[in-house]
């Protein structure tokens, strides 16, 4: 196939992937996004008070979610894996919908509890095993804006969740101070309407998911049976680098179109060493698929450990946000300028308030991941994105929490949320393009799904004991927390230089053919330390009836893949 013919092929790919099958994905992640959120939103229609909760129920049911969320995302990454995308994510957003509209009729805080717990066991799998799916039709440097596009439904949930409850609120609620509803039972309440609109409309679309997602590029309905083997061909190509070995300087400003011109770049690192070729090819355009050595090899790998602590202390922001966003927006919305007296508050007025903060960081997250492709570097548009996060942090710190500074103090959460959505999916595209093996890729996704114990860190910060104070305090912490994260992305930033430059220079002191053999199986003269997992296994044989794994283990951490091999340098 001559070149030209390829590029309009591959721009006719791209283009159906990008109109039929991205849209849908970001459907999903929006009802997820929702789902996730709007406990918050109903909060601030007086759910609680309504139902003769305390208002520390709601930071419990927060906290129970995301300890669940949290603890089974690599299980539910490796299933998910397992069983395939089409399968498992619909089935699990089917049952977590039921849970939302179930809401309607919680009446105490043990049914509160316990659905909140389901919802959060359903959607652990969600996001790693749907990022991988997503990897599987896109190669990495058209990944990143791609995957703003899905993550960005975080935002754009938040922004349309507001809206959606502030029309809501409009037609069923009312103003009223924090005083429980003395109106009887008749009739339906505001936040019931919204649970069960919006849990109903996330079983439809679950419903949808099954027949409108392929398992692969190969049995995509919308493609053309030419385009189907380029779509699994042009993945081949990039995880394999057959075709390219660019240097970072032949790849800046020319490259403007990747849709164009597909995307042979050799490494996530820019080629500086040709990347590994796999034993298989089917297993990177499917779905399914995981090998023992795909969850030994992302246990034991060191950098998702690092990622997992600067990606927890990143997201403290987005998972506070995601929820009590309402409840820190509402004394705008006082009747009264005393903080120590509540006064009346508009519960729909202050959901619409959501909606702008969320719009700036929809923007500012697709913009950043533009540049973040264009440019083929993830670490300084997450350190950039960081500093604008801490800039709105600081700005929400510094100003008096009185009436007449109610307009900068909600234009610096504008500030704020601009930069509170960049991290977490560019370090995903981060994950993504530097794990050839979509199994490995997929449980160290899931791991590094973790960091939504962000989650539950703000859930335990923002207290509705400091509501009288504007959630100064939490502010303070979540800066200090921020802070951290940024100086904690500089030294992993400066981690991968020092090992690429190790990489290259053991691959300098080797003849070609030691290459070759590093490069295709892993067997370069390098003499792997398995130490932690012979000690394991040795551990294990010791001990009744773990023979079986004790073998596992030794046999799964045998050879080199991927980006262990020594010719695989990592990009940032």
């Amino acid at each position: 196939m001559d070149q030209r013919r390829e590029a309009l092929l591959n721009k006719k790919t791209v283009r159906k992937l990008d109109l039929i099958l991205l849209p849908f994905l970001a459907l999903l992640f929006l009802f997820n996004s929702l789902d996730k959120s709007n406990i918050g939103n109903a909060e601030s229609a007086h759910f609680t008070s309504d139902i003769g909760l305390d208002k520390e129920d709601i930071n419990t049911a927060v906290a129970l979610f995301f300890a669940f969320f949290v603890s089974l995302q690599p299980l539910g990454a490796a299933l998910g894996r397992k069983y395939g995308m089409v399968r498992w994510v619909p089935s699990c957003m089917i049952i977590w919908g039921v849970c939302t509209a179930l809401h309607v009729w919680v009446r105490s805080k043990w049914q509160l509890f316990i659905l909140r717990i389901i919802i959060g066991a359903c959607e652990a799998g969600f996001y790693p095993v749907t990022v991988v799916y997503l990897s599987v039709f896109y190669t990495r440097f058209e990944f990143a804006r791609r995957l703003s596009l899905f993550y960005g439904q975080a935002a754009v949930g938040g922004a349309l969740g507001g809206i959606l409850s502030y029309l809501v609120f409009s037609q069923f609620g009312d103003e009223r101070t924090n005083q429980p509803d003395d109106t009887g039972d008749e009739g339906w309440k505001s936040w019931q309407v919204l649970f069960l609109l919006e849990g109903c409309s996330t079983v439809i679309i679950a419903f949808a998911g099954y027949f409108w997602l392929p398992h692969s590029a190969k049995t995509a309905w919308f493609l053309t049976p030419e385009e189907r083997e380029w779509a699994e061909l042009r993945i081949q190509r990039d995880i394999i680098g057959e075709t390219s070995h660019h240097s970072k300087d032949d790849q800046t400003e020319d490259d403007d179109d990747d849709e164009e011109r597909p995307d042979t770049s050799g490494s996530e690192s820019h080629g500086l060493l040709n990347p590994t070729a796999p034993t298989s090819t089917k297993v990177l355009t499917d779905d399914r698929g995981i090998s023992p050595h795909d969850i030994l090899s992302a246990l034991t790998c060191p950098k998702i450990y690092h990622i997992l602590i600067v990606n927890i202390l990143s997201a403290i922001p987005a998972m506070a946000f995601q929820v009590f966003l309402p409840l820190v927006l509402a004394p705008l919305t006082s009747s009264t300028d005393d903080p120590n007296e509540p006064g009346k508050t508009n519960p729909a007025l202050t959901n619409l308030l959501t909606a702008p903060p969320y719009i700036c960081g929809a923007i500012t997250l697709f913009a950043f991941a533009a540049y973040s492709d264009r440019h083929r570097k993830r670490l300084p548009p997450i350190l950039a994105g960081l500093c604008l996060l801490l800039s709105g942090l600081v700005l929400v710190v510094v100003m008096p929490q009185t009436k007449a500074w109610a307009i900068p103090r909600y234009l610096s959460l504008n500030v704020l949320l601009s930069g509170t959505f960049i991290a977490s999916p560019l370090t995903v595209a981060w994950i993504s393009g530097n794990t050839p093996s979509p199994g490995k890729r997929a449980v160290l996704l899931g791991i590094n799904g973790w960091g939504n114990l962000a989650g539950v860190f703000s859930a335990l910060l923002f207290k509705p004991k400091y509501q009288k104070e504007g959630y100064i305090t939490p502010f303070w912490w979540t800066l200090v927390a921020v802070s951290v994260a940024a100086a904690g992305y500089v030294v992993f930033w400066l981690n991968l230089r020092r090992g690429n430059e190790a990489r290259m220079a053991l691959v300098r002191s080797w003849d070609a053919d030691d290459v070759e053999a590093e490069r295709r199986d892993g067997r370069g003269p390098v003499g792997r330390k398995r130490g932690v997992a012979l000690g394991l296994a040795r551990l294990l044989a010791e001990v009744k009836g773990f023979a079986g794994l004790a073998e596992w283990v030794e046999k799964a951490s045998e050879g080199r893949e991927g980006d262990e091999r020594v010719t695989f340098v990592w990009g940032y």
